[in-house]
C-alpha cells in the first residue's frame, strides 16, 4: 500500500513540474521596480516610459535642458529621500518632481547628471539581496540603459570616482536643492566651484520648462481634475448622513483611489463651521453641527500629475440666507476669475480683480467697513490660485507676474 502511495506521488509531482516548466515557457518579464508597458499593460501603453508618457518625450525634455543650460555647465539631480515614519517604517515614497521629469525613474537613490558632452549619465543604487528580499527589485545600471534610455550609466559606488572629473570639466554647477546630498556636494570639485560662487538652482530652469504642459501631460492633468471632481461629488451626497470631517476625508481618498489615482495630492482639509477657516485645517476630527458649512480642499494625484479643488457646502442641505448671500458673492467671483484666466493675464492680475470684486460685495453685505479696508486681508490672506502641475504649487520659480502661456495650468478653485 504505501509502496502504491509513494509510486502515485512521484507521477502527482512529476506532472506537477512538467506542467509548471510549461507554463514557465512564456516570456519572462523583467521587474525593474517600477511599471513598465510589459509588466503592467493595463498601465502604460508600448512606448511609455511611464503612464501617459512616452520614452521619446523624457529625451525631448532632457534636451529642451541642455538648450537652456549655458555651455560648460552641469546639471545635477538627486532623487527624492526615503523618509521615515518610525525606525522601521518608511513614508510612502514620492519622487521629486524635477528628477520624475527628467528621468522618468520613480525610485529612490539615484542621481542623475546631465551636462552637453555626457548627455544623461545616471548613477544607480546597487540592490543588496536583503533589500530585495524586504522591498522588492529595484532599477539598476541595466535599467538605467534600457528602462530610463540613459546615455551612460554606473552603480552608485562608482560616484566618487567619475562625478569628480565631470565636475572639474565645468565652469558652472546646477543642481536640485531640494533634494541636495551629501554623496555629491562633499566632493571636492563641488565645494571648490561653490566656494567661488558657481554653484545655482536647477530649478530655475526645470520650473521654466516645467511651467509649460505638453498635449500629454494636460491630458494626465484632465483626468486627475476629473477624478477628484467626481470624488468630492460623492462625497458631498454622503456628507448628510455622515456630518463628520474624519469621515467625509476617507470618503474622498476611496472615491479617489478607486478610480486609479496613487495618492492624495496633500493631506485633505475638511473643515466643518468655523474650522473652514483655518487654511491648512489638518485634524479632521470634529463633528458638523446641523447648519454650518463644510469646506473641503482636496485633490489627488494620478501618475505623477495632481489636481486641486475646493468647494463649501452644508451638509445640512440648505444654506440659511446669511450663507447663500455670502456664496453667491464669492461664486460670482470666481466665475469671473475663470473667465479671466487666459493667455497674456497673469495670477497676478487675476488676484487683484478678484480681492476688488470681493472687497466692494463684502462691504455691500454690511462685513467690510469701507473698500479699501484692511480688515479684508485678515478675512482672506491667501491667493486666488498658483501654479499646478506635478507638485500642488508647481513651479515656485516661475513669478505670479509672467503672462499666462497655452499649456501653463493653474488653480482658481474656491467657492
Amino acid at each position: 500500500m504505501q509502496g502504491g502511495v509513494r509510486k502515485l506521488t512521484r507521477i502527482i509531482a512529476h506532472r506537477q513540474v512538467v506542467g509548471f516548466r510549461s507554463y514557465c515557457t512564456d516570456r519572462v518579464v523583467v521587474d525593474v521596480g517600477q511599471p513598465t508597458s510589459a509588466s503592467h499593460p493595463q498601465l502604460l501603453k508600448d512606448g511609455e516610459l511611464t503612464p501617459g508618457i512616452s520614452s521619446e518625450e523624457y529625451i525631448l525634455r532632457r534636451k529642451k535642458l541642455l538648450e537652456l543650460l549655458p555651455e560648460k555647465s552641469l546639471a545635477i539631480i538627486a532623487a527624492a529621500p526615503v523618509k521615515m515614519m518610525t525606525d522601521v517604517v518608511p513614508y510612502t515614497f514620492r519622487q521629486d518632481a524635477d528628477y520624475l521629469y527628467i528621468t522618468g525613474c520613480q525610485q529612490p537613490g539615484g542621481v542623475a547628471v546631465l551636462g552637453h558632452d555626457c548627455g544623461l549619465c545616471m548613477f544607480m543604487p546597487e540592490a543588496k539581496p536583503y533589500d530585495v528580499i524586504w522591498q522588492g527589485q529595484m532599477a539598476g545600471v541595466d535599467s538605467a540603459l534600457d528602462t530610463f534610455k540613459a546615455d551612460k550609466a554606473y552603480p552608485m559606488r562608482k560616484l566618487h570616482e567619475i562625478l569628480p572629473d565631470m565636475v572639474r570639466g565645468s565652469s558652472k554647477l546646477f543642481h536640485n536643492v531640494q533634494t541636495a546630498t551629501a554623496t555629491y556636494m562633499e566632493l571636492e570639485a563641488f565645494k571648490k566651484l561653490a566656494y567661488c560662487n558657481n554653484v545655482r538652482d536647477l530649478a530655475v530652469y526645470t520650473h521654466q520648462l516645467r511651467w509649460i504642459k505638453s498635449p500629454a501631460e494636460l491630458k494626465l492633468m484632465k483626468e486627475s481634475a476629473s477624478i477628484a471632481c467626481q470624488a468630492l461629488l460623492l462625497t458631498m451626497l454622503h456628507s448628510k448622513t455622515y456630518p463628520f470631517e474624519g469621515m467625509l476625508a476617507a470618503k474622498v481618498e476611496y472615491e479617489c483611489k478607486i478610480r486609479g489615482a496613487q495618492r492624495m495630492g496633500f493631506n485633505p482639509v475638511v473643515g466643518g463651521g468655523s474650522n473652514g477657516s483655518i487654511i491648512h485645517y489638518s485634524r479632521n476630527d470634529q463633528r458638523i453641527k446641523h447648519g454650518d458649512l463644510v469646506l473641503m480642499d482636496v485633490g489627488c494625484e494620478l501618475h505623477g500629475y495632481v489636481s486641486d479643488l475646493t468647494r463649501t457646502w452644508p451638509p445640512c442641505g440648505s444654506f440659511s440666507s446669511a450663507q447663500e448671500e455670502l456664496y453667491e458673492l464669492i461664486l460670482e467671483t470666481n466665475k469671473h476669475c475663470v473667465e479671466l484666466c487666459k493667455p497674456g493675464a497673469s495670477i497676478r492680475q487675476i488676484h487683484n480683480h478678484s480681492v476688488e470684486m470681493l472687497q466692494k460685495g463684502l462691504k455691500e453685505l454690511g462685513i467690510l467697513r469701507d473698500v479699501g479696508s484692511s480688515s479684508y486681508h485678515k478675512l482672506n490672506p491667501t491667493s486666488i490660485g498658483h501654479y499646478l502641475g506635478m507638485d500642488i504649487h508647481d513651479c515656485s520659480m516661475v513669478s505670479f507676474d509672467c503672462p499666462l502661456k497655452p499649456g501653463v495650468v493653474l488653480s482658481a478653485n474656491w467657492y
